[in-house]
């Protein structure tokens, strides 16, 4: 798996002001004000999310032809029904009864098909802030910017939307997975950090156990899907107009998984590992959510920091690719490599797979020297 990150951002923000949004999934109505403080659980926002209408084949459930729907039935047009109360007779005296499916508004009936239409009541939706913050912008019945300053940690690939809780380390070393066993009560509503990677198993105790969200290095492929339970491939999305995991079913029980450095078995680099465990015990928000088309997103750990922190930037930095600079390789067969950039060509090069680009040769961990694309390397500094 090859990576191109066209932000520019490093993956590693020691501190620096965080931005976090929070939209409703419909138009409603919010209820903070700018410059408002909020944590984690209070709401921003609220609103009544409707449900998609259900249509039934009356006729077809009772047995009758369609022209006798309208009649059949014991409610008018417009009513509000509750879900299991009779909605329609087949006979005036005796004869099939079918009840409502869910509670809404019968809204209509059609004697020619003999199908009818309800719709349910919507659902009241409210918005958490997620996080502790200020609210720097309301955005009009949708949502708010919320700004914090942060330790942030950028992934790869994640699944699920956003989650927070306290930061849990389970292993010691990047190189060391998740087990089964790792995950026990003391684990539930937290953010537990993990190594090299997560087993499908690891991660139905996690949902068992109440856990978040999950940080690890990487993921096998086959595990995940067995997670998700979904077999074969074609449940991948790969092109325009977005990059998505399986959509159905979602991930259970509103689990967050990040993935810093890719599918397979690989140990999370040194750096961000080491973020990550200095902070244990401090709350965390996690998002998952992984956009490759139309706005690139990435997932990412935002960790809130005290105002009093020396040293806080406003913006997160851009470090650039330049001799002496501590880089990650994007691509295959160096993927997640850490290293040392000794030069940068100023005219393009051959590279091995024949593709003429600026190259950096770079002195990986192990003493070995390699040259990759200047654009398949990302600065960690």
């Amino acid at each position: 798996m090859s990576l191109y990150v066209p932000s520019g951002a490093s993956p590693l923000i020691p501190g620096a002001l965080a931005r976090i949004e929070r939209r409703l999934p419909h138009p409603g109505e919010v209820v903070v004000r700018v410059g408002q403080r909020v944590e984690p659980d209070d709401v921003v926002a609220r609103a009544f999310v409707p449900a998609a209408p259900q249509i039934v084949n009356l006729a077809r459930a009772l047995m009758i032809p369609p022209s006798r729907v309208k009649r059949a039935l014991l409610h008018e047009v417009g009513a509000q029904v509750a879900q299991g109360v009779p909605l329609a007779r087949s006979g005036r005296f005796g004869g099939k009864v079918f009840l409502a499916p869910v509670s809404g508004v019968l809204a209509s009936v059609d004697e020619t098909t003999g199908y009818i239409t309800i719709v349910p009541e919507p659902t009241r939706y409210e918005l958490s802030a997620t996080v502790r913050g200020v609210v720097m912008e309301v955005i009009p019945y949708e949502g708010v910017r919320i700004e914090t300053p942060a330790a942030q940690v950028y992934g790869i690939f994640g699944i699920g939307a956003s989650q927070y809780g306290v930061l849990r380390l389970l292993v010691t070393d990047p190189a060391e997975p998740i087990t089964e066993e790792m995950i026990n009560p003391r684990s539930a509503y937290a953010v537990v950090i993990g190594g090299s990677g997560v087993s499908a198993a690891a991660l139905q105790r996690a949902v068992q156990q109440q856990v978040r969200g999950i940080i690890v290095g990487s993921i096998d492929e086959a595990e995940l899907r067995a997670f998700l339970g979904t077999a074969g491939y074609t449940a991948w999305k790969i092109g325009p107009p977005n990059w998505q995991v399986p959509a159905t079913p979602p991930p259970p029980g509103d689990l967050v998984v990040i993935v810093t450095e890719g599918f397979g078995n690989r140990p999370m680099s040194q750096p961000l590992f080491e973020l990550l465990a200095s902070h244990d015990g401090k709350e965390a928000l996690v998002e998952g959510s992984t956009q490759l088309w139309n706005g690139a997103q990435r997932p990412r750990v935002v960790i809130p920091l005290s105002t009093r922190t020396a040293g806080l930037s406003i913006e997160a930095p851009h470090p650039a690719v330049r001799p002496g600079a501590l880089v990650r390789v994007l691509h295959q067969p160096y993927l997640g490599a850490l290293g040392q950039v000794r030069t940068i060509s100023s005219a393009p090069r051959r590279l091995p797979s024949r593709v003429r680009t600026p190259a950096a040769d770079i002195a990986l961990e192990d003493g070995s020297m390699v040259t990759a694309a200047a654009i398949a390397v990302e600065a960690l500094n």
